[in-house]
């Protein structure tokens, strides 16, 4: 253990020393945060220069966020899920959508992954640009046929209804009434003066053979895939670079801009846990509405409302687990059944946009709640 700790630093609770284990045998430059029953038992961190407090691009990790903003509004009857997105945003009707829900297009139902010619870094940086030409496109395929992930595109929709309804961005709303009151280290807009404390995300390190089979299976850019990623964007995109520039940290773009930490993302499932939401919310929001095959992201990823359905993804836990991963390994989750929260950030992003590892620490967590 001893020989363990000279490469991970922070604690672990007694009976979750497997957990230390586990995130020891992980590629240095991660933090994993963990709370069980309300109580945190896992603050891990390594790698040279990244500390507990250091903050990096969360990727999709961030739209979990930009949802318990609309959940909050939800609950308090601002918004109806049932209701018609053009009900709130008049323009979204253009291009046949005036019949589409914010039930759908939350649960990437809608039709709508990106526009065409797609979006430059600064264009997507900014979520009311980016919502206002959403609302002139034409959907891809038949609302409510089939699902397919909006993942540059959907927290500025959601964010303009939003606006609409409250008159405020989705990222004050999570300022005023998430990050600041629970204290979370997990920015919708880094302050400037926070800056020295980002680490910029690194590329991922794969052979040659691994590099050449992810490019034979890479979308083609005018693809359903290719859109959602936005790769059809001129000058060319590269979706792993996009929270390393300052417009994109500086606006928090809702889909995928957050910055933050291990403890920002574990803590802010638990302030859910806690009591943020009321359990009715919680269940309307991890209930499965999106399953069977994405027309983006792939047969492997089913949702629940806007959150990823993490009681299918990590056989750990219970159906009622529900959170959101980022396309560096980052990942988060709650699992109201088992009272677990969690967070697990990367600065080198992992090959092939996700991080195998956390299976690993999440069945450890839940293994060691288990037995406490």
């Amino acid at each position: 253990m001893e020989a363990l700790m000279n490469q991970v630093h922070g604690t672990v609770a007694p009976g979750y020393e497997t957990v230390l284990e586990k995130f020891a045998a992980v590629e240095p430059g991660a933090q994993l945060a963990a709370y069980v029953g309300g109580r945190q038992v896992v603050d891990l961190w390594s790698g040279e220069g990244v500390g507990g407090d250091s903050l990096t691009g969360l990727y999709s990790s961030t739209k979990a966020a930009a949802y318990l903003v609309v959940a909050l509004l939800v609950r308090e009857g601002a918004l109806d899920l049932d209701r018609a997105v053009s009900a709130y945003w008049p323009e979204f009707a253009a291009a046949g959508k005036s019949a589409i829900t914010l039930r759908e297009l939350i649960s990437h139902r809608s039709g709508l992954v990106n526009v065409d010619g797609g979006f430059t870094v600064a264009e997507l940086a900014d979520d009311e640009l980016v919502a206002g030409r959403m609302a002139a496109q034409r959907p891809l395929w038949r609302p409510g046929t089939a699902y397919g992930y909006g993942g540059f595109v959907i927290g500025a929709m959601l964010g303009e209804v939003v606006r609409r309804v409250t008159g405020r961005s989705i990222q004050r709303l999570f300022e005023e009434r998430v990050r600041s009151p629970y204290e979370l280290d997990l920015y919708l807009g880094l302050p400037q003066e926070l800056e020295p404390r980002f680490l910029q995300v690194l590329p991922w390190i794969a052979t040659p053979e691994q590099e050449a089979a992810f490019q034979a299976y890479a979308p083609g850019p005018d693809s359903v895939a290719g859109m959602g990623y936005n790769l059809n964007a001129t000058p060319p995109f590269n979706p792993l670079d996009f929270p390393n520039h300052r417009v994109v940290r500086a606006g928090g773009q809702a889909s995928a801009g957050g910055v933050g930490s291990a403890r920002g993302l574990a803590g802010m499932y638990q302030a859910i846990l806690d009591g943020l939401l009321d359990p009715g919310t919680v269940a309307e929001f991890a209930t499965i509405h999106s399953t069977g095959g994405d027309l983006v992201g792939g047969p492997g990823v089913s949702y629940a409302l806007g959150f990823q359905a993490k009681g299918l993804e990590y056989r750990c836990l219970s159906a009622y687990a529900f959170g959101h991963s980022g396309s560096a390994g980052s990942d988060g989750f709650a699992d109201p059944r088992r009272g677990i929260a969690y967070g697990y950030t990367r600065r080198r992003a992992a090959f092939g946009y996700q991080a195998p590892e956390n299976q690993r620490l999440a069945a450890a967590i839940a293994e060691a709640a288990a037995r406490a």
